[in-house]
Parts: structure tokens; C-alpha cells; sequence
């Protein structure tokens, strides 16, 4: 299912001056809410092969970035304005190597029961899991891409579900 927007929605993060507002979710119900996303690192074989060794400089690449993106999920209503801190159940951050890129694939998983969607901790935890993945490696490489951040899933509320379709899903 793909949702494009038009101009019947109501953009609900602006109030009736145009400025930005914190949604009010109080009235909604609490439903399970799972998000997916994902993420690549691209960056030379060297490095790739570096890291794959366990030969980076700063130690432990890929569990530094693992936890760097739960912990990510977990703080981004700190980090992205206007979005509700949620009960946060379930964070899964998967880094699995891809040598046709070569690099590194990122997925992560975000689980909650709540009034609003866990989408943004899904992306965010990808997002910081490849930085922290890109620091830990920049010693060995300043050239690393980080590429196609995108939402692959999400379930619950009332904007119903969605699955990526296509390339990069």
C-alpha cells in the first residue's frame, strides 16, 4: 500500500498559525505498533575486508554501531522535534555484510504498544548505527557512503500498514 499525500490531508504538526505543535495522541488507542528500516554503508574492499577481520583501529565496529542504533531508538524524541517519547518494547538493529557493494546492510526493528507509530525510531536507529559504523571505520576510509535510508514496514494505527514495494525494500 503507498499513501500519497494531497491536499484533503491536514498537515497535523502545524497549528492554525502555520507553526509547528506537538500532536495530541491522548485520545487514541493504544495499539502494537512494529516498524522496519534500513540502511547500507558502501566502501571500498580494503576496507570492508578491514573491518571484516576485526582489523579497524577503533576496535569492534559493527557491535559499537549495533548498539549505537538501540540506543538511538531509544533516545529520538530527544533527538527529532516534535516526535513522542514512546514505551519502546522491542529494538533489533541487524548489520549484515554485503560484499557486492561492498559494505555493510542495516536493518532495524522497532517494537511498542502506544498511541503513535514507532517509524521514526525505526530510522533513526539505522541512521545512527551507520555513523557510528562510518566512525568507527574512517580511520581506514573518509570515502564510505552511507545510502537509501528508507522505511521498509510499518504496522498499526490508523494510517494502517505499509510494505515498501520495489527496489531497496
Amino acid at each position: 500500500m503507498t499513501q500519497n499525500f494531497s491536499q484533503s490531508q491536514q498537515l497535523t504538526h502545524l497549528d492554525a498559525h502555520g507553526e509547528a505543535q506537538m500532536v495530541d495522541v491522548s485520545g487514541k488507542e493504544q495499539t502494537r505498533r512494529h516498524a522496519v528500516a534500513a540502511a547500507q554503508v558502501r566502501m571500498l574492499l580494503e576496507t570492508f575486508e578491514a573491518i571484516q577481520a576485526g582489523n579497524a583501529p577503533k576496535g569492534d565496529v559493527l557491535g559499537t554501531a549495533r548498539l549505537a542504533g538501540i540506543m538511538a531508538a531509544k533516545q529520538t524524541s530527544h533527538l527529532i522535534p516534535l516526535c513522542h517519547p514512546l514505551p519502546i518494547h522491542k529494538v533489533e538493529v541487524q548489520i549484515v555484510p554485503d560484499a557486492q557493494l561492498p559494505g555493510y546492510q542495516i536493518q532495524a526493528e522497532v517494537v511498542t504498544k502506544a498511541e503513535t507509530g514507532v517509524e521514526m525510531e525505526a530510522l533513526t536507529a539505522v541512521s545512527v548505527a551507520a555513523l557510528t559504523l562510518y566512525d568507527m571505520a574512517k580511520a581506514l576510509e573518509k570515502g564510505m557512503v552511507i545510502e537509501s535510508i528508507r522505511l521498509v514496514s510499518k504496522t498499526g494505527g490508523k494510517s494502517g500498514d505499509y510494505l515498501r514495494q520495489g527496489q531497496g525494500s
